[in-house]
């Protein structure tokens, strides 16, 4: 049987040189009996044939949002949202070459063609290949637009070293068609909705413990692990409840968001949320003490040293390993030093099915970063340790390993 048989493959195509070589892929992807549906930008036009692409693809090839017509002798003008349908009807979007210009206008959302208002209206995996010149490739403003893609969820093709349209040699060539074939080939095969039917609850963010009416206790945290874990659960089809502290972050799509700021609010918030789950990702950097008393409005400033009385805040993990109610618990421990051996007594202690580990100082882990460095611990007390991803990436790697 085909690998490919009855995917519906979108296909992008912006205007770089390596244009020319999709007509291999849609050929590649024709052979395996996918279904591909092509979408041009107007700039692709200089590069490729938009009958070429049609004739190969078996559809008609995708350019302007609107019919041409001529109003004039009509009197009308016909509209449609063929972004929209087209966007629902794939099972994944391949841009390829993604060039500078389309990969700025996805990072902001800008939609001025019809590839990239497709790219807004679409729910499938979208993967990136991005093309162009190795000063462009590696220009600050590049690199910053496709961290955003990243952090968005996108899946970036990393281009290769080579010779250049511009005749130089470096890094910066579209992947050979076979290279992208396989990689899209490889990826519907894992990526599945394996989480469909399921329910998880996850926690994000800090908690801020008020000292008075302007002061409190807090953290770091900036809640991307936890978004991030709400993002690729619900892409793979989970039904996920985010439970989250102060953070500046927006909502991802088809989450339940419950925004909370103490550490006694979010206790209330998931053992309400908690009883029906199947899993509980307890991401959430949840502040360890609270003032023993809010003081009203705001303390002075005097010669004398401010001393704050502060009591323990509830152990909302150690509360849910003992009222999991057949959920898979999941925990996470941040640690300066020994973090594997103070992991390891967490996941004992707090009856965890699993934890995730991190420690701060290393380079491209912790708060605030896009990127993180994990380990993973299951209950067994097996270690698996990860090298330096995207948190979207870790993201996955973590559902991966839960349902194990």
């Amino acid at each position: 049987m085909s690998s490919l048989k009855g995917k519906k493959i979108l296909l992008g195509v912006s205007g770089g040189i390596a244009a020319y070589k999709i007509c291999e892929l849609v050929r590649l992807f024709k052979k395996q009996e996918a279904e591909v549906r092509v979408i041009m930008t107007p700039s692709a036009l200089n590069f490729v044939s938009p009958v070429t692409l049609s004739a190969l693809s078996g559809n008609e090839v995708m350019i302007n949002i609107f019919q041409e017509v001529d109003a004039h002798k009509t009197g009308k003008v016909e509209t449609k949202t063929w972004h929209v349908y087209t966007g629902l009807w794939a099972d994944v979007f391949v841009i390829a070459p993604a060039t500078a210009n389309t990969i700025a206008k996805m990072a902001h959302g800008l939609s001025d063609n019809f590839l990239t208002a497709t790219v807004l209206s679409s729910r499938c995996p979208i993967i990136a290949a991005p093309s162009m010149d190795e000063d462009m490739y590696v220009n600050e403003i590049t690199s910053s637009n496709i961290s955003k893609l990243k952090e968005y969820g996108f899946w970036i093709m990393e281009p290769e070293t080579g010779e250049l349209a511009s005749g130089l040699f470096g890094i910066g060539r579209m992947p050979e068609p076979e290279t992208i074939f396989n990689y899209v080939e490889r990826f519907l095969k894992n990526y599945n909705r394996d989480l469909d039917g399921k329910k998880v609850l996850i926690t994000a963010g800090p908690t801020y413990e008020p000292i008075d009416e302007v002061r409190y206790i807090g953290n770091y945290s900036s809640g991307k692990m936890g978004f991030q874990l709400a993002k690729a659960a619900s892409q793979r089809g989970a039904e996920v409840t985010l439970v989250s502290g102060p953070t500046s972050l927006s909502t991802p799509r088809n989450v339940n968001r419950i925004d909370i700021t103490t550490a006694d609010e979010m206790f209330k918030e998931v053992t309400v949320n908690s009883k029906d789950k199947d899993f509980i990702i307890m991401s959430a950097a949840v502040a360890d003490y609270k003032p023993k008393e809010i003081l009203d409005g705001k303390i002075k400033k005097t010669a004398n040293d401010l001393v704050i009385e502060t009591t323990n805040t509830i152990d909302i993990l150690e509360y849910l390993g003992c009222h999991k109610n057949g959920a898979k618990l999941i925990g996470f421990a941040l640690e300066t030093d020994n973090e594997i051996e103070y992991a390891k007594d967490k996941i004992k202690k707090k009856n965890l099915d699993m934890i995730v580990v991190n420690n701060p100082r290393v380079k491209g882990a912790g708060f605030g970063t896009d990127t993180n460095v994990i380990s993973i611990i299951d209950k067994s007390s097996k270690v698996t340790s990860y090298e330096k991803m995207t948190k979207f990436e870790a993201a996955n790697v973590i559902l991966d390993k839960m349902q194990m």
